[in-house]
């Protein structure tokens, strides 16, 4: 797996960032989902340039010229609930993308810290020779993408897997290097060092799901 971590370098992505973390400005939810897309967005540009590329000519009012244009089929995956911003970002640059939403949650049995991830739920067309966009703001244990990536078995086997994230944190983004193909590409705003006993990034950020859309039961 390529990382491409962009804390490290100078860049508007990075103020994105801040206000997402940031306790005060965060309690503004269309701020804090509009920084997500706005996130989404920069990593698809850059994302973008691993493509591959066809020359085709357009017709202008005085003219013709030709421009190399992406050729790949892609599918773009939201990890419900909180990607759904980053999925928009995504598409808002690959608006002729196929689109695929999955389910995919913690649940804590005994109410402690140990959890599993429970996927129940997964629309999405065949991937089979394309690639396969997954969107995932807070790449913290690892386990749901590990899930996720079980789900879209029986849907075909993808070209190439980019991973989008604004958050992860080491332990996870190595536990999830060797469960994905060497060709997969994670593409991520910041990386964090630590997980908590309940498995949540820290820094970070909090409940990207809730600060988006609200707290849930």
């Amino acid at each position: 797996m390529t990382v491409h971590d962009f804390s490290t370098e100078k860049s508007i992505l990075n103020q994105f960032v801040l206000e997402m973390r940031d306790v005060s400005i965060q309690k503004d939810s269309m701020r804090f989902r509009k920084n997500i897309e706005r996130v989404g967005e920069i990593l698809s540009f850059e994302m973008s340039k691993t493509f591959n590329y066809k020359v085709e000519e357009v017709i202008t009012p005085l003219g013709k010229k030709t421009v190399q244009v992406p050729e790949d089929k892609i599918v773009v995956c939201s990890i419900l609930r909180a990607a759904l911003p980053l999925h928009n970002g995504v598409i808002n640059l690959f608006d002729k993308a196929e689109n695929a939403y999955i389910s995919a949650y913690r649940h804590h049995p005994d109410g402690g810290d140990d959890f599993e991830v429970i996927v129940n739920y997964l629309a999405s067309p065949s991937i089979e020779g394309k690639i396969l966009v997954l969107t995932d703001p807070m790449l913290a244990t690892g386990r749901t993408l590990e899930n996720v990536l079980k789900a879209f078995k029986s849907h075909g086997t993808p070209k190439q897997i980019h991973i989008l994230s604004v958050i992860g944190a080491k332990p996870g983004i190595d536990y999830i290097k060797p469960i994905f193909p060497e060709n997969t590409h994670l593409w991520i705003a910041a990386v964090d060092d630590e997980l908590n006993s309940r498995g949540y990034i820290v820094p970070g950020l909090g409940d990207a799901g809730d600060l988006c859309f609200g707290e849930k039961l």
